[in-house]
């Protein structure tokens, strides 16, 4: 369910295009090359919305530029609150096959805003599509907190995930963050905007 998590923001137009498929089912050998590909193709199909002036809520252009791209580097953090940032990030998560954290990460931001009398339904959601021991998109937590992540979910409230969320955070920061500044992706992708605004 790709577009789920970005319920309260534009991201959601992009999930359900044909044309901006990311090359899924590629053969592992040509997964760097095809990484470059899905990314050319992700902000293709970004363009017509930043042209066509999609509005955020805060009623600003949503736009992608060398300084944002800059940014990115100062802090995962910084990464995470761009919806151009998580975007991208997930596609070089994809590439290493460990796109479930980020998505982890962003469900339990969307738990967070969920109405009380809706809790129940997506907390359920959430353990069985990352937290269980046999779930799809399994998140790398230990038994213990594992565990303590089953009961919390059992009797929701909106901060039942938070223990395992900071933990998958962490382990991007400490791990896929850093890779994904020295990616030929990102430094790529920062060196076509800085051509571009030069220009």
């Amino acid at each position: 369910m790709p577009g789920l998590f970005f319920s309260h923001n534009n991201m959601t137009e992009l999930n359900g295009k044909e044309d901006c498929k990311f090359g899924e089912g590629k053969v592992h050998k040509k997964k760097q090359k095809a990484f470059g590909a899905d990314l050319k193709s992700y902000l293709k199909c970004m363009v017509p919305h930043i042209e066509s002036g999609i509005k955020t809520s805060n009623s600003r252009n949503i736009m992608l530029s060398a300084e944002e791209v800059i940014q990115w580097s100062q802090s995962l953090e910084k990464l995470l609150a761009s919806q151009s940032g998580q975007g991208v990030f997930r596609e070089f998560l994809k590439s290493e096959f460990s796109e479930e954290n980020i998505e982890f990460w962003l469900a339990c931001e969307d738990y967070k805003k969920t109405k009380s009398d809706h809790l129940h339904g997506k907390a359920e959601r959430i353990y069985e599509e990352f937290v269980q021991s046999d779930a799809i998109k399994q998140i790398n937590i230990d038994y213990q907190m594992r565990e303590a992540t089953a009961k919390k979910a059992q009797d929701p409230t909106h901060t039942s995930f938070d223990e395992a969320q900071k933990t998958v955070y962490i382990l991007m920061e400490r791990d896929s963050y850093p890779r994904f500044l020295k990616s030929k992706s990102y430094l790529n992708l920062l060196n076509q905007l800085q051509t571009d605004t030069s220009k």
